[in-house]
């Protein structure tokens, strides 16, 4: 990108990652107690026609729909490595201190843990929300072997 597009862009900052479920209220429940999502807003646009939420936590959304009649998740899409075999957006991802204990936690309260993975020594894992979208956990760059930031790292 050239220096004089990104000015006119300006800073970016991520607002909300859109998913689609087949139940609204199940899901805005489910954000909420799975990983501390507030409901922010509830609308309806009849032009797509589609219930949404706006669900938040810190400065993030999600933006949940509810399209009457639309198609369930295919079963290759619930599949971290499955789903890359398919073009689009394929999930969100959560930075979070410990993904160990955040998985503890979460199979703790009842989540569906899609996937565990520690490659060269950073753990990763993806969930699947109540509808069966994907949502990948990772530690920070800085803690990761090798990243210049790690503690075990020389200069």
């Amino acid at each position: 990108m050239t220096e004089s597009l990104t000015c006119a862009i300006g800073p970016l900052r991520a607002h909300h990652f859109g998913i689609s479920v087949p139940d609204l209220g199940e899901a805005i429940a489910w954000y909420e107690r799975m990983l501390g999502f507030t409901l922010e807003e509830r609308v309806f646009i009849a032009k797509i026609p589609a219930h949404i939420a706006f669900v938040k936590r810190g400065s993030f959304r999600i933006e949940i729909f509810e399209v009457e009649g639309a198609a369930a998740l295919p079963e290759d899409r619930r599949t971290p490595n499955l789903d890359l075999k398919t073009h689009g957006n394929k999930h969100m991802c959560f930075e979070v201190p410990d993904v160990p204990a955040a998985v503890t936690a979460l199979r703790a309260a009842g989540a569906d843990i899609a996937f565990e993975l520690t490659v060269d020594g950073n753990p990763t894992a993806f969930v699947r929300d109540c509808a069966g979208n994907l949502i990948e956990f990772l530690q920070p760059f800085e803690s990761r072997p090798g990243h210049p930031g790690h503690p075990g790292r020389s200069a």
